[in-house]
């Protein structure tokens, strides 16, 4: 069965594309569900997913980035090791001359909210967000009002 707009009943049409966006586990941490949650959340969001995989460097993934011209990177942070990792990649985008937004999620502690936040994330993300916070949190990353 088809409605008048061409698309079967009870299917919605093909989300837009959002924008590209690389998503990463950075350092030794070695659990990846929630960000392959987030990685699948997004793609059903219209947007398209680079997964660089488990445990990279802060110059793997600004590389990638840089060479797949991405719209967003986002971070999945498990390890407590954030304020260790996370400047380091706003460094070499901003020394390679990059306005890359980079959205963090993952367990940060709220006393390193600010901290992250003045070093130049522009959205940080809890665990368990809801999949629209997720999608929200990447479209003004992409698109700042």
């Amino acid at each position: 069965m088809t409605t008048t707009e061409g698309t079967s009943a009870g299917l919605s049409q093909p989300p837009t594309h959002q924008g590209r966006v690389l998503v990463a586990k950075l350092g030794l941490d070695g659990h990846d569900r929630g960000i392959k949650v987030v990685a699948r959340i997004l793609r059903d969001a219209g947007f398209e997913v680079i997964y660089t995989g488990l445990r990279q460097t802060p110059e793997r993934v600004v590389a990638a980035a840089i060479d797949e011209d991405v719209d967003a990177i986002g971070l999945s942070m498990l390890s407590g090791a954030h304020l260790a990792l996370v400047p380091p990649v706003l460094e070499l985008l901003h020394a390679a001359d990059s306005t890359i937004p980079v959205v963090v999620g993952g367990i940060i502690p709220e006393r390193d909210v600010p901290t992250l936040m003045e070093a130049g994330v522009a959205e940080i993300l809890a665990p368990g967000s809801p999949a629209e916070d997720v999608v929200a949190a990447l479209q003004r990353a992409i698109r700042p009002h």
